[in-house]
């Protein structure tokens, strides 16, 4: 027994197919074990049409209040929030075990009319509600109202945002509870502008959702497609071209998303199989397009409908806040880019077939589908009209762009239909519309209340003392600090709540005398690392996504997401310590020497992360490409003059080294 057992033959191991990747019911199945977003209602036949045109009417109400509507701000508010949570309790079910077809517990219906009732009451009397002050909380009934209107949203936050920003706006509610008059608190957070309706939800009703409509027409027209093409004829022939078409479209269809996870979802079907069989490994290839999906969020003009409260926040006109994103945006790009690039030459990767790639003569027919973000750029740029108007207008151009498809289809008697416009098409865009502003109006909301309780018990000041102490008034502590809140908030909440919340808390104690970082600099700072958030362990949503796809493991994905997206972790500091990269008190000639020494500072990054510059790079020399990229992306003279002579050093030994034969060649 002992002999055979000897001399057993071991069964063959079963091989890994690398290019295997996965399906939508896979990346459906890993988003709704992460992500609170997917876990919604299954509705059939009937009902399903219902909701669905339920839907598509509160997005042409918003639009329509947005253009046309003379009725106060109290007004348009609450009738704004009590729609919201009409359409949220009708998508979210109490827990993801619960969802059956065409069912909804009669205990949620109750929570939804009980929760939206007080806020259609509040619209309809609103002058006299308003004429009695603080007098109307003095009313049980009225008292009554507003706390079950407020739980109903804290509820709904619960299931279709996440726990972590339920926790602080919990925590700050029993502080302020504890702090003041539970009259006085009710008052400010349900009936002034102070608490729900402070600047967050206002921005949203006014700004966001119609952008985030435009964005559901755009991509109706078929122009996500034609960027992944044109990304292919531009850079797929080259060494790792699949992994730089996937960075170059989810650029650009990032600027059009707004989501992260849907913008991973939607290029990364196309871009991660052809990294994997052009050589990439599966968690490699899922962390590219989750980190360049991520970056679209940092993009101009849209920038994922934060750059909309950023300027409402900060007081400047919109068309600042995106020309001073350009950079930051540029910089993050570069540095993924640059990472893949030296990855592709230390496998010796290929790009694309020559034949195999969309011609440029071929595309530019269709230079029209950009028809929509051209006018709409127009019109920012030059402030002829409200950005409510503009984004009208682009969605407007955006159906004619449809029927200019349609025409095209008719003509050349192409049987690809995909792109046309159609009354269902239309239906189907307003409805995803008005999904995709649930989180965002919900996740509003809730940095109304964190605001609100921070106004009533006057807790900013307190925050401000406490952060200096701890950071003995040392800018870089305070920003480290910063930093780690905004990742733990934004694990699985939407960039925009993150935001709201660290513009309400964190940045204010940036910008205190104490600290000193400027107001635009702070605002940026917070925004980029609740962004990160998205491709961060341990709740990375968008790594996830890419996973998914990429049949890869999920944690794998997530730490090479967040090594591609070193950028996002050091550009923040710079610009928070030296506000030049944001062209704030800056020359042209500082601009253009910023321009400069950023690039190659972020290419000297990249090349220590790889470890790899025309051949292996020693470790030693790998710390000190680190150290030379960062005084290079920091603003400064001597610091560029330290940082250019690091990158000669190491370019000349490198040479050296290859022409001896001691390296491998590139």
């Amino acid at each position: 027994m002992a002999k055979e057992k000897k001399n057993k033959i071991p069964e063959p191991v079963p091989e890994i197919d690398d290019t295997a990747t996965g399906t939508a019911a896979d990346v459906e199945e890993v988003m709704k074990k992460y992500d609170r977003e997917s876990n919604t209602r299954v509705w059939e036949g009937i009902p399903q049409r219902v909701i669905r045109y339920l839907a598509a009417a509160f997005s042409l109400y918003c639009i329509w209040v947005t253009l046309f509507s003379t009725m106060m701000p109290e007004e348009k508010l609450n009738i704004f929030l009590g729609l919201i949570l009409i359409l949220g309790y009708l998508h979210y079910p109490i827990k993801k075990s619960h969802v059956r077809v065409n069912h909804m517990p009669w205990y949620d219906i109750v929570i939804m009319i009980a929760g939206a009732a007080p806020f259609f009451y509040f619209a309809a009397n609103a002058t006299s509600i308003i004429a009695l002050a603080t007098r109307v909380t003095s009313d049980p009934k009225m008292v009554v109202m507003a706390v079950v209107s407020i739980l109903a949203y804290m509820e709904l936050c619960r299931r279709c945002v996440g726990i972590p920003i339920l926790c602080v706006v919990g925590a700050l509610m029993v502080y302020a509870f504890s702090s003041v008059r539970f009259g006085k608190v009710i008052y400010d957070l349900f009936y002034t502008t102070t608490g729900m309706m402070n600047t967050p939800i206002n921005v949203c009703s006014k700004y966001i959702v119609v952008f985030i409509i435009f964005g559901a027409f755009l991509e109706r027209t078929g122009i996500s497609q034609f960027f992944i093409n044109l990304a292919n004829a531009l850079v797929g022939r080259f060494a790792g071209g699949p992994a730089k078409v996937a960075v170059i479209s989810s650029a650009l269809c990032g600027m059009v998303s707004g989501s992260s996870v849907g913008n991973t979802v939607t290029t990364g079907s196309v871009t991660i199989p052809m990294m994997k069989k052009t050589g990439y490994k599966g968690e490699f290839a899922g962390a590219v397009e989750a980190a360049a999906s991520t970056g679209g969020q940092i993009m101009p003009p849209i920038m994922g409908a934060a750059a909309f409260l950023m300027a409402e926040y900060m007081g400047v006109p919109y068309g600042q806040v995106a020309l001073k994103a350009i950079l930051p945006a540029v910089l993050y790009f570069l540095g993924i880019f640059i990472v893949v690039h030296l990855e592709a030459k230390k496998l010796g990767l290929r790009g694309i077939p020559k034949e195999e790639l969309p011609k440029i003569g071929k595309l530019l027919p269709r230079i029209y589908l950009l028809a929509p973000l051209v006018v709409l750029v127009w019109l920012v740029a030059t402030n002829t009209h409200t950005m409510q108007f503009s984004a009208s207008v682009a969605i407007g151009i955006t159906i004619l762009v449809g029927l200019v498809n349609n025409v095209i289809t008719m003509v050349t008697k192409s049987e690809d239909k995909s792109d046309n416009i159609s009354f269902q098409k239309g239906i189907d865009a307003l409805e995803a519309g008005a999904k995709s502003a649930i989180t965002v109006a919900v996740a509003c909301a809730m940095a109304g209340l964190v605001a609100g309780c921070i106004t009533s018990t006057g807790l900013a000041s307190k925050l401000i003392t406490a952060v200096v102490t701890i950071s003995g008034g040392r800018a870089l502590i305070a920003l480290f600090l910063t930093m780690l809140c905004c990742i733990v908030l934004g694990m699985g909440v939407p960039t925009t709540a993150n935001y709201c919340i660290m513009a309400s808390t964190c940045a204010p104690i940036l910008m205190s005398d104490a600290i000193g970082i400027p107001a635009v600099a702070a605002h940026f700072f917070v925004f980029y690392f609740g962004i990160v958030a998205d491709i961060t362990p341990p709740v990375a949503l968008a790594a996830y996504a890419g996973s998914a796809i990429a049949k890869a493991p999920p944690m794998k994905t997530a730490l090479n997401a967040t090594k591609l997206a070193i950028a996002a972790f050091v550009v923040p500091y710079i610009f928070a310590l030296n506000p030049a990269m944001l062209f704030v008190d800056t020359t042209a000639l500082q601009v253009v020497q910023v321009i400069i020494t950023s690039i190659l500072g972020i290419s000297m990054l990249g090349i220590g992360l790889e470890g790899y510059l025309r051949g292996s790079l020693p470790w030693p020399l790998r710390i000190i490409s680190l150290a030379g990229g960062l005084f290079l992306v920091y603003p400064g003279t001597l610091s560029d003059v330290v940082g250019l002579a690091v990158l000669a050093l190491i370019f000349v030994f490198q040479l050296v080294r290859s022409r001896k034969g001691s390296a491998a060649p590139a």
